[in-house]
């Protein structure tokens, strides 16, 4: 079974977040961080060279693949900002309905800039992420 790639470094995320020179992704950036940290009450860890997760999950699937991820996280990418959320959060119709502008993934959700988001939505979409993996 493969290993898998994405582990925590020690890496410093102010300096990661500081070399985001594009606003208003740097600004995005900072905002998620917070709602993050808050969210979680953990501290922000570098996940490989450019995601910032939060808190520590132990995750088994029936194929018996396992390993060890963040709660919750984020990277700011070229074309939208990634926000790693658990799958269920994800499909929660409930708040995508209220949320904005977005697409999603598998586990993500991808906006372009929190403008275009109801930042209180993406808030609940968070801590209900953080509350489900927590559980």
């Amino acid at each position: 079974m493969a290993e898998l790639k994405t582990k925590p470094t020690e890496s410093s995320v102010e300096e990661f977040l500081n070399s985001i020179t594009e606003e208003p992704k740097h600004t995005d950036a900072l905002a998620i961080l917070e709602m993050m940290r808050q969210a979680t009450g953990a501290q922000p860890k570098m996940w490989g060279s450019s995601i910032v997760g939060f808190g520590n999950r132990h995750y088994r699937y029936a194929s018996g693949r396992e390993g060890d991820w963040f709660l919750v996280g984020f990277s700011p990418r070229k074309d939208n900002l990634s926000l790693y959320l658990s799958y269920a959060e994800i499909q929660c119709d409930d708040l995508k309905q209220k949320l904005g502008r977005y697409k999603t993934g598998k586990g993500c959700l991808y906006i372009k800039r929190l403008a275009d988001v109801d930042t209180g939505i993406l808030k609940e979409m968070i801590s209900r992420a953080v509350q489900k993996l927590s559980a």
